[in-house]
């Protein structure tokens, strides 16, 4: 049985591949290239931000009482990823593709020590707190994160 860690983690990785396509796209200075392949990861990623907080986190908080936890730290980080995101899609619609990498780069950061977070702390105690939701919730994400 594929438990919330590995499933949501999976999307990570999933992700992480296509902000990769982008900046591989963006330091070869190809704009057009860099923009498709961004918005591609921007619809992703704002699928996954948007299932952690209407599905997953309200059910944890439920099943917990925790309002005030870890699901409040990874919102606080969702709206600055979101900021971001804003900011990189509009260097790209102005063609500054080094604004985007250094806009990317942070992003990248911030992503990366989010991801660790979820993956080693926060799955792991949805696992255990939604175990007896665990099937239903994972169907729920699969017909949810399917990609664009």
């Amino acid at each position: 049985m594929t438990s919330l860690q590995q499933f949501m983690g999976g999307d990570h990785r999933h992700c992480d591949d296509l902000f990769y396509a982008a900046e591989e796209a963006a330091r070869a200075g190809n704009a057009e290239a860099c923009r498709l392949a961004f918005a591609t990861f921007d619809h992703a990623v704002r699928q996954h931000l948007d299932v952690e907080e209407q599905l997953l986190f309200p059910r944890f908080e439920d099943a917990t009482g925790m309002r005030m936890g870890p699901t409040v730290v990874m919102r606080g980080e969702h709206d600055e990823f979101r900021e971001l995101l804003v900011q990189m899609t509009q260097q790209l619609g102005a063609a500054d593709l080094q604004g985007f990498l250094g806009n990317a780069d942070t992003f990248l950061i911030l992503m990366q020590q989010h991801n660790l977070k979820e993956e080693n702390v926060l799955y792991p105690m949805m696992d255990q707190a939604l175990a007896a939701q665990r099937e239903q919730l994972i169907d729920n994400l699969q017909h949810t994160l399917e990609p664009a």
